[in-house]
């Protein structure tokens, strides 16, 4: 039993910054989301679907991993998501502050940059588990379910 307990509590902490934190921001704060959205991409239209899009990824992958179902693809999204608004949102190199000492908006974005990637590695240690093999399971069969709260034989059917 703690064995089952232990892997709902680590996945909801792997899924937490995005359900409810950010998706709830997203809902409240939509035309702020659209703002910060519309400085990545000029067009209002693509700013509203790339928000209402991380919107349905957070959501429906977090349920998925919380779930066990189809959690591997779901964690595999949520890696790319963090990659994509890492690089869209996190842009480090375009800040003009970049120092090592002394406040810096440049060197405070590099380490959210970075931070994004260390949770992709993350999802990515879920899609694809903990060795070279789970690489090839999950290319074979990217639906398959992860069955996080079973033990034992029945896991690793």
């Amino acid at each position: 039993m703690f064995a089952i307990f232990a892997a709902f509590v680590a996945r909801c902490l792997l899924v937490m910054l995005f359900l409810p934190f950010s998706a709830l921001d997203k809902v409240l704060n939509f035309n702020a989301a659209v703002g910060q959205a519309a400085k990545a991409v000029s067009n209002p239209t693509v700013a509203r679907t790339l928000i209402l899009l991380g919107l349905a990824v957070e959501v429906f992958g977090s349920l998925a991993i919380l779930a066990g179902t189809a959690d591997r693809l779901a964690a595999f999204v949520l890696a790319g998501y963090c990659g994509v608004t890492a690089l869209l949102w996190k842009q480090f190199w375009r800040e003009p502050d970049f120092r090592l000492r002394g406040e810096s908006r440049g060197r405070e974005m590099f380490w959210d940059f970075l931070k994004n990637f260390a949770v992709a590695g993350g999802f990515l240690m879920l899609a694809f588990g903990g060795d070279a093999t789970g690489v090839t399971k999950f290319l074979h069969d990217p639906f398959a379910s992860s069955h996080p709260y079973q033990s034992g034989e029945a896991a690793s059917q």
